[in-house]
């Protein structure tokens, strides 16, 4: 299952983002904790490596993540150049007020009235930019909802005499390049449901927490998951939850189950859940160079 979704306002977000670029100093990069590499966009990447902008990049909903992982992804993105990488949570009025007095170090010389330091929040749809927005700004400027691409347009805002901030539109890129990115996208709500099969991204999920997480997964529905594949723990939610279609004998809904489980998995009510480290995506990087192609059906590589 190949996954792909670029909604024709992104066309326009993406030459608006390219204009901005030019005219701030400090991209605040979104990324979901939960899969930093996968929700990273390379688009943003080349835009703000093209102008030579320093990078904040934000591991937001680190409290739905493996915190192991995210402190292995953490030294992963500070070792790199012009790139400072926290974890937080966007929704924590404490954890927004740090951003400001992080982005400062990033470029030292914006720090008066006269050159105020001008940063811009990019990310994939869905990844918390306007939470942050609002947070930020203590108050609702921005609009904020459970559906991927909310914000259509740019806005900017003052935060204080020395610094401003820029909201843009959730950007996705023309084409996923590797499948396994789309389903794990897919998973956290990132990509339009018009786009996906819940049943198909729920079956990834599910197997993908066998691999790494069956205790998660089996406290969460009191089931034993030996011997289980992705489709047969759909099954089983559908028979603890009730998710039976009517007049078909009982027979389970997996429509209904894999939306209880996508449901209940994006809240974090199965536990603190990572789905790659920067092991398993360095593995599927080289398998995709060496002309290996995942299936999309097992979490393998990631």
């Amino acid at each position: 299952m190949s996954i792909q979704w670029f909604p024709g306002h992104m066309t326009s977000a993406r030459r608006k983002a390219a204009e901005t670029m030019e005219l701030i100093d400090v991209v605040i990069e979104i990324l979901d904790a939960r899969l930093p590499e996968a929700s990273c966009n390379p688009i943003i990447t080349e835009l703000r490596l093209h102008r030579q902008r320093p990078c904040l990049k934000i591991l937001n909903k680190a409290d739905l993540a493996d915190p192991a992982v995210t402190r292995a992804w953490l030294d992963f993105y500070n070792r790199q150049a012009g790139v400072k990488a926290v974890a937080l949570s966007c929704k924590s009025a404490s954890d927004a007020a740090k951003i400001p007095r992080l982005c400062q170090p990033l470029a030292p010389h914006r720090n008066s009235t006269h050159k105020p330091l001008r940063m811009m929040i990019m990310g994939i749809p869905n990844a918390g930019k306007s939470t942050l927005m609002n947070m930020l700004l203590k108050r609702r400027v921005a609009n904020v909802g459970d559906e991927p691409a909310v914000t259509k347009s740019q806005q900017c805002h003052p935060i204080n005499e020395r610094m401003t901030l820029t909201d843009s539109p959730g950007l996705m890129w023309p084409k996923i390049e590797h499948p396994v990115d789309g389903l794990m996208l897919a998973a956290i709500h990132a990509i339009g449901r018009n786009a996906v099969i819940e049943e198909d991204v729920a079956a990834f999920l599910a197997n993908t927490l066998l691999a790494r997480y069956p205790a998660l997964l089996a406290a969460r529905y009191d089931l034993d998951v030996e011997g289980l594949d992705g489709v047969g723990v759909l099954e089983a939610i559908a028979k603890k939850r009730g998710c039976l279609l009517k007049g078909r004998g009982g027979e389970p809904d997996l429509e209904k189950a894999a939306m209880v489980f996508l449901t209940e998995f994006r809240s974090g009510k199965l536990g603190r859940i990572s789905l790659e480290t920067p092991e398993t995506r360095a593995a599927m990087l080289k398998a995709h160079r060496g002309g290996v192609t995942s299936s999309g059906n097992q979490p393998t590589g990631r």
